[in-house]
């Protein structure tokens, strides 16, 4: 063959061969974010646990008219003797750009609020939700079911739903579980950071090992009402007995998988097995210690540092010397350095929960103001899209994103309420005490 025919069928075999190369490469960034937008334009993002009513408790004097929501908070002071740099997650413009079309805001009071103060303090956080609604009716609106969630999203609004955070909240009464669902509660997370009188934590020593009988009472009360059970933070013997009593789909609002992050506050493999036989879902959150097992041991290091040098009243190598402390745990840090957490770590939890628990019963639950700090990339309520980008460049499709975003959560949502219906129509308010079912206080 002659060596010019020879070398023109090379040319033509290269630019084949760059061709099927070209057709097969990894779609271009603006191609991913295409395609996220167009997920979100069809589906609402729906985050599963916000804490901003709390700062507003906090920053603002539960007043929502001395500060612009719809302004960028990210710029805020810091809160004396607070966490963090005092930057806000969340703010109406932010929640716009991130794509947001449901907001579980938590109504978060904490453990050591107890009895009628912690009634009184959680219906006033119920009422700085509706009050925020109120003040900016063209982004915001209050939301009760999932068709309210859709509608909201089509109008361009931020659907607003309320999460009571923690079971000590409604003082051990049936009927202020009720109220709080009459004012908007579409779900209550069992225990917070500490047990209570019917039900044990994640994150404190077993006294229930699990649900009282007023526990699994209170459950089948969510059931009927149709608010849904909220698992996280509370112990794995609650996680599972809660699984085995209700009838309606239950919520993590956020937590991440233990299988990645060995995180007391994460949810077991044999629990996520149990969500997906209960249409469940779990929403991965961004707290970072909770995302990275490096992160945690890093944390907890330094908080022994902490109160090695510093344990008024009795102790610490530099009690009674702030100055000497501080500098000494500035050594410390620049000596040990924060471990990264990132984006692609939170996808790892994303990831897992879908291949044990099936892609049907994973979401979303930022934690967003109510942690120190996020994974680098998602500072704030704006960068969803950029973890959703990050699950589509791992092959996630857009039926797939759909589901993570909020599809899901919108399906356990409808479930709850078909469950809460039945359960109406053949049952009347339950009239249980826990003085009946679990007697006196231990």
């Amino acid at each position: 063959m002659h060596r010019l025919t020879i070398a023109l069928l090379a040319g033509a075999a290269l630019i084949a061969t760059a061709a099927a190369t070209s057709a097969w490469a990894a779609p271009s960034d603006a191609e991913i974010a295409a395609r996220v937008a167009k997920v979100l334009k069809a589906t609402p993002l729906i985050d599963g646990h916000n804490d901003f009513p709390w700062e507003v408790r906090e920053r603002f004097a539960q007043k929502t008219g001395v500060f612009d929501f719809k302004s960028d908070l990210s710029h805020q002071p810091p809160v004396p003797g607070g966490e963090g740099n005092g930057g806000l997650m969340t703010d109406i413009p932010r929640l716009h750009k991130g794509g947001v079309g449901g907001q579980f805001w938590s109504v978060y009071i904490p453990v050591s609020i107890t009895g009628p103060a912690a009634v009184q303090t959680t219906i006033e956080q119920i009422d700085i939700v509706k009050r925020l609604a109120a003040r900016y009716p063209a982004d915001l609106g209050m939301a009760y079911t999932a068709d309210d969630i859709v509608r909201l999203h089509k109008e361009g609004r931020v659907a607003s739903l309320i999460g009571v955070e923690g079971g000590h909240q409604i003082d051990d009464s049936l009927a202020v579980l009720r109220a709080y669902y009459a004012l908007g509660a579409r779900y209550m997370t069992l225990a917070h950071a500490t047990d209570n009188d019917f039900a044990d934590s994640a994150t404190d020593n077993p006294r229930r090992h699990g649900l009282t009988p007023y526990g699994k009472a209170v459950v089948g009360e969510m059931n009927r009402l149709g608010m849904l059970v909220d698992l996280s933070h509370v112990s794995p013997d609650v996680m599972r007995q809660a699984l085995a009593v209700s009838q309606a789909p239950v919520i993590f609002s956020h937590s991440g998988a233990r299988a990645v992050d060995d995180h007391p506050r994460n949810v077991p493999d044999d629990v996520l097995a149990m969500v997906a036989k209960n249409h469940g879902v779990v929403m991965a959150n961004f707290a970072t210690t909770y995302v990275s097992h490096a992160r945690a041991v890093w944390s907890a290091d330094r908080s022994a540092e902490i109160a090695r040098t510093n344990s008024p009243p009795f102790g610490g190598l530099f009690i009674g010397q702030p100055e000497k402390a501080a500098a000494y745990m500035k050594a410390w840090d620049a000596a040990h350095p924060k471990p990264p957490v990132t984006i692609p770590m939170v996808a790892d939890h994303i990831e897992h929960i879908a291949k044990v628990c099936g892609v049907d019963c994973v979401g979303l639950g930022s934690d967003f103001d109510g942690i120190p700090d996020t994974p680098e990339g998602l500072e704030g309520v704006d960068k969803y899209p950029a973890l959703l980008a990050e699950l589509a460049r791992r092959g996630w499709s857009d039926e797939d994103l759909s589901k993570v975003a909020g599809g899901n959560l919108l399906r356990v949502l409808r479930e709850a309420e078909a469950v809460a219906k039945r359960l109406q129509a053949a049952e009347q308010p339950s009239e249980a005490t826990i003085a009946e079912l679990d007697g006196a206080k231990k």
